[in-house]
């Protein structure tokens, strides 16, 4: 019935979604995304494809001007501002997510990260592995203070970690829940300045670039640090650099960067009060395997007229 493009890496032949694709009647197509495309791939990627099953490269309004038959975009994941969307709005093409899928993985993840700055468990492993035996006292979590920015699945789920680890959570979004007593909304730059951890779970968007901005790094204290498992561009990296050489915050943890993977030249380079992981949060089995599988039913649903489950063009 129609020619799927599969550009996420983990998802292969032979596995639960090309299984279920086929028995749709749909042949999958593999192109994983590992890196930039030359501009000459990228033009032409969705060249005779009906769907698409995405990571997070980005789909430009020039790509989907050449992209005659293409009818869905799935994002195998919950982000999609690597899509441009009113593009494909206006060209008839679905775009769908993959919410409440990872959501457990990114709060595990961020509250790792978490302990490993609080006990600067990276400094200590290597020194370990030179031949050194550290024993420089880290901080506990307990009694400290969780700030949370954006209060979606993976920020509701860390919070609920923090409150198990008998952490003060305080958190900042446009849709506070007043029957949640366990939890202290507040407006963002009371969260920034009253955070011993600030972590960042909002949706990248205008209104959010480089929200956490070199004025913002002032505001915190000299003591917290920035945790970022949500979207690269929520953080203006060469003021994050200049925080962390000055002191003006005492470290910084980020699974996500403006630019993946980690430019050369990048100012976040060589500092030894930042932890960067590879955009792995929500990359488990089990989150990889409810992403993938979200992502084929949207394909297929749209596919077959049917409205799918998780749309973000409407």
């Amino acid at each position: 019935m129609g020619r799927i493009l599969i550009t996420t890496d983990y998802l292969v032949p032979g596995d639960d979604v090309d299984r279920l694709l086929r028995r749709h009647g749909h042949e999958p197509v593999y192109s994983p995304y590992t890196g930039a495309r030359e501009p000459a791939e990228r033009k032409t990627l969705f060249n005779g494809i009906d769907g698409a099953i995405l990571a997070s490269e980005s789909v430009s309004a020039d790509m989907l001007a050449e992209a005659h038959g293409l009818k869905v975009l799935a994002r195998s994941g919950v982000g999609y501002d690597s899509i441009d969307v009113p593009a494909a709005a206006a060209l008839g093409i679905r775009v769908c997510n993959a919410p409440g899928t990872n959501h457990h993985s990114v709060a595990e993840l961020t509250v790792g990260l978490i302990i490993m700055a609080a006990r600067r468990l990276a400094d200590v492993t290597n020194a370990v592995r030179r031949g050194q035996w550290p024993r420089d006292a880290g901080h506990e979590l307990h009694r400290s203070t969780l700030g949370i920015v954006g209060y979606g699945p993976s920020g509701r789920a860390t919070a609920r970690l923090g409150l198990a680890l008998g952490m003060t959570v305080m958190v900042h979004t446009s849709h506070p829940d007043a029957e949640d007593t366990p939890v202290r909304f507040a407006d963002l730059d009371t969260v920034i300045a009253g955070a011993d951890y600030l972590s960042l779970h909002t949706r990248a968007d205008k209104t959010s670039q480089k929200l956490i901005d070199a004025p913002r790094l002032q505001r915190m204290k000299p003591s917290a640090v920035l945790i970022n498992t949500a979207r690269g561009s929520l953080v203006d990296e060469d003021a994050l650099a200049d925080a962390l050489r000055a002191g003006t915050i005492a470290g910084a943890a980020l699974d996500v960067l403006e630019n993946e993977p980690l430019p050369k030249d990048s100012p976040l380079r060589h500092l030894d009060n930042l932890i960067i992981t590879s955009h792995l949060a929500g990359q488990t089995a089990e989150a990889r395997t409810r992403a993938g599988m979200a992502a084929a039913h949207a394909v297929i649903d749209v596919l077959a007229n049917r409205e799918p489950g998780h749309p973000v063009d409407r």
